[in-house]
């Protein structure tokens, strides 16, 4: 869903932007081959190739306003789906956002769990040779994540990360800085399927928000005001007594007539996230919740693993 991107040594990533490409299309294929085989040379040149395309928010936004720009998504289920929309991607990326030579840094790229080999080898592939990377490390998401969370240089970098993503999630065991491969469990609940839940609690409550607007308006909800809750009984009989304390708005306006309209969230968010532990508020044919996916993938483990993982688990947070 998003990218993140910087430089090494930077607290926070320098840029954080939608995973979108959208792409003119009026240019003719010989227009676009040759503005491709001449990146390097006119970035060099201090001209910006390839203005067929735009990513990001620039995309969305175009998309919607040009009908000759068609909006497409290089990455689906954390999987490339799409390497020459991908490539075009990687490209914005480094000359318009990062706007530095490829020739003179190394690269640290990421990827989901139980990628396959042959896109590893296909990523490097266009790295070294479309732009001439002088080195590259591809790491898995998760392991990253887990050493992000430590705060002390003496660690163990050993931990379960429950890894929620736009398309995809996957609970993966990690015993000093290595990925139990084999233990790896997904589960067929991710970020999107949470906003869409969002999204049709509040239709059937009857929000009055334009169709065009409402996964839009549920993906904000989500990402500002949605939270866990450790008793959702006790969370339902909190916003009943003080509804005032607990209920948030969103505002917007219509991109048909220009008006504004407002919506209230409420048990939205906590019933959103709650998905993962009673899956069968959303889902009838997956019912396990995420606390025994948890604990199965962590007696999948190595026995000599096991109390490690289940004592990281218990004393600290393993979401991340």
């Amino acid at each position: 869903s998003y990218t993140k991107m910087g430089f090494a040594g930077n607290v926070e990533p320098c840029f954080i932007t939608p995973t979108a490409v959208a792409v003119n299309e009026s240019f003719s294929d010989q227009t676009r081959a040759t503005a491709k085989g001449n990146w390097l040379a006119q970035h060099s040149a201090g001209v910006m190739a390839d203005l067929d395309f735009l990513i990001g928010e620039e995309a969305l936004a175009r998309s919607r306003s040009s009908s000759t720009y068609s909006l497409s998504y290089p990455i689906r289920n954390g999987q490339v789906d799409n390497w020459d929309t991908m490539e075009k991607f990687w490209q914005q990326c480094i000359f318009n956002y990062l706007r530095c030579d490829p020739e003179d840094h190394y690269f640290l790229l990421t990827e989901s769990p139980l990628t396959p080999p042959e896109t590893r080898e296909y990523t490097g592939e266009i790295m070294f040779e479309t732009f001439n990377v002088p080195g590259l490390y591809i790491a898995v998401q998760p392991v990253l994540a887990l050493a992000a969370g430590y705060t002390t240089t003496k660690c163990e970098m050993t931990g379960v990360v429950v890894d929620v993503g736009d398309g995809a999630t996957h609970i993966v065991p990690v015993a000093d800085g290595y990925v139990i491969g084999n233990s790896i469990s997904s589960i067929p609940l991710t970020g999107k399927d949470v906003t869409q839940f969002i999204q049709q609690l509040m239709k059937e409550r009857g929000e009055h928000i334009p169709p065009e607007e409402s996964f839009d308006v549920a993906r904000r909800a989500k990402e500002m005001y949605c939270y866990t809750c450790s008793d959702i009984v006790k969370e339902f009989n909190k916003h009943d007594r003080e509804p005032s304390k607990y209920i948030k708005r969103l505002t917007g306006i219509k991109p048909k007539t220009g008006a504004p309209y407002t919506c209230d969230i409420g048990y939205e968010r906590f019933l959103g996230p709650e998905i993962f532990f009673h899956p069968e508020i959303y889902n009838n044919d997956f019912t396990t919740p995420l606390q025994d996916v948890i604990d199965k993938c962590i007696q999948s483990s190595p026995i000599d693993t096991r109390r490690a993982l289940y004592k990281v688990c218990t004393s600290k947070p393993c979401f991340l």
